[in-house]
C-alpha cells in the first residue's frame, strides 16, 4: 500500500511539472536572415526582415539573435512595434556604424538604432555596439565651427522612444558621434550593468540621457564620455541613479533646463552610491535664466569625488557664454535639493557653487555631512552660494547657506 501511494505521488509531480505552462519561446537569428558578419557589408535588412517576424510571431517571447563572433555593419535603423509577443534584443556579437556621415545623407541624422512603442523590451548580451563616431567628431561644429559643413547633430546610438517597463543590460556602447543612449516618452524602463565609453574630447556624447520619462533606474554603470555621464532633461521624475562610476565626463547633470523659455518641470531625482573621477562636475543642476518652471524634490546622496574641478554645482545662469549672462527676471524655481554624505577632492580651488538668481533664489537646500578637501594638500578650498537659502550641518569647506 505504501508502495503504491509512493507510486501515484511520484506520478502526480511529474504530470505537474510537465503540465507546468512555460512560455512558448521562438529564436531569430539574423543569420538565418541573411546577414553576412563580415563587418564590411550592410547587414541592415536581415536585421529587420529578422525583427519583422519575430514582432509578429504568435508566441509568449521571441528573440531576436546577433551572434557571437560576427561583425555586423548597420545603416540607421528602426525597430517599431507593438509587438505580439515580449521581445528580447540579444547582442552576443559586434554590432557598428559606418562610420561615414553620408550614411545619414536625406535621413534622420540624430539617430541610428532605434526601438519605438515596444512594451516589455529587453536588450541585452555581451557583445559590443561601436558607433564609430570619429569622423562626425572631426566635423562637429562645437569644435571645428568655421569648418565648412560643420554639423550640430549627430547620430544617438540608441533610442528608446516610448518602450515602457523595458531594460538594456551587460551590453557595451562605444565612439557615439552624439549621445549614447536616449530614453524619451518610456516608463518604467531600467538600465543595469552597461559599459560606455568614448573620447574625453568628444563632443556632446553624454553616455544617457533622459527626456520625458518616468520611473527610471540606471544602475551598477561604468561610464566615460566628453559630455555629463547621465543627464535628466525636461518632464522627468522618479529617476533612481545608483552605483554608477563616472569619468572622465561632465558628471551626473540635471539639465540644462529651460533653454528656450520653456516650462519645465523635473521632479524627485535620487543620486546615490556613485563616484565621480576626473570629471568637469560632480553632482550638478544647470538651467537658463529664460526657462521657467521648477527642479524639486531632488537627493544626492552618498557620493565620493576624485580630482573633481566642480564637485557640487547649481548653475541657475546657464548661457552660451558663461559668465557673460545679464540677470533676467525669469528663471527656473530650483527648491528641495538635499546634499548628503559627499567626500573627496576638489581640483579646484572652490568646491562648491551654488549660482542661483536673484529673482527666483533656490530655496530648501540642505548640506549635511559633507567633506572636500583640495587635490594639491595645503592648498585653499572654498564654497561660494548666491542667492540660496537653506541649512547646514557639518560642512567643509563652509559656512555658504543663508537660513
Amino acid at each position: 500500500m505504501v508502495d503504491m501511494f509512493r507510486l501515484l505521488l511520484i506520478i502526480g509531480l511529474v504530470t505537474s511539472v510537465t503540465a507546468w505552462p512555460w512560455p512558448a519561446v521562438d529564436e531569430f537569428d539574423v543569420f538565418y536572415y541573411g546577414a553576412s558578419g563580415v563587418g564590411n557589408t550592410d547587414d541592415s535588412q536581415a536585421f529587420v526582415r529578422a525583427w519583422k517576424d519575430a514582432c509578429n510571431a504568435e508566441t509568449d517571447i521571441a528573440r531576436v539573435i546577433v551572434p557571437q563572433g560576427g561583425i555586423f555593419l548597420l545603416k540607421p535603423i528602426v525597430f517599431l512595434g507593438p509587438c505580439k509577443p515580449q521581445m528580447h534584443f540579444i547582442i552576443s556579437g559586434t554590432v557598428i556604424a559606418s562610420g561615414s556621415p553620408k550614411t545619414w545623407t536625406g535621413l534622420d541624422s540624430s539617430q541610428w538604432i532605434v526601438f519605438k512603442d515596444v512594451t516589455g523590451l529587453n536588450v541585452f548580451g555581451s557583445g559590443l555596439i561601436d558607433g564609430q563616431g570619429r569622423h562626425w567628431w572631426d566635423q562637429s561644429c562645437r569644435y571645428h565651427p568655421k569648418k565648412e559643413g560643420c554639423t550640430k547633430l549627430a547620430p544617438t546610438v540608441l533610442k528608446f522612444i516610448s518602450c515602457n517597463e523595458g531594460t538594456l543590460s551587460s551590453i557595451s556602447i562605444v565612439n557615439s558621434p552624439q549621445t549614447h543612449v536616449l530614453i524619451s516618452y518610456s516608463k518604467g524602463f531600467n538600465i543595469d550593468n552597461v559599459m560606455i565609453q568614448s573620447l574625453e574630447d568628444s563632443p556632446n556624447t553624454d553616455g544617457i540621457h533622459i527626456q520625458s520619462s518616468h520611473f527610471i533606474k540606471i544602475t551598477k554603470s561604468i561610464i566615460g564620455t566628453g559630455d555629463d555621464c547621465i543627464s535628466i532633461g525636461d518632464y522627468s521624475s522618479n529617476i533612481d541613479i545608483s552605483n554608477i562610476e563616472c569619468g572622465p565626463g561632465h558628471g551626473i547633470s540635471i539639465g540644462s533646463l529651460g533653454k528656450d523659455g520653456n516650462t519645465v518641470l523635473v521632479e524627485k531625482i535620487y543620486v546615490r552610491d556613485s563616484s565621480f573621477k576626473g570629471t568637469t562636475n560632480g553632482a550638478r543642476i544647470k538651467t537658463w535664466q529664460v526657462g521657467r518652471g521648477n527642479v524639486q524634490h531632488i537627493i544626492f546622496e552618498n557620493l565620493i569625488f576624485d580630482a573633481v574641478n566642480n564637485p557640487v554645482i547649481i548653475d541657475q545662469n546657464y548661457c552660451d557664454v558663461r559668465g557673460a549672462c545679464k540677470a533676467k527676471k525669469s528663471g527656473v524655481k530650483i527648491s528641495d535639493v538635499a546634499y548628503k554624505n559627499l567626500y573627496g577632492t576638489s581640483s579646484t580651488s572652490v568646491a562648491i557653487t551654488l549660482n542661483c538668481s536673484r529673482f527666483v533664489p533656490c530655496s530648501g537646500i540642505s548640506m549635511e555631512n559633507i567633506n572636500f578637501a583640495p587635490v594639491i594638500p595645503g592648498k585653499s578650498l572654498s564654497a561660494h552660494c548666491i542667492n540660496v537659502h537653506g541649512t547646514e550641518d557639518g560642512v567643509n569647506p563652509g559656512s555658504c547657506l543663508r537660513n
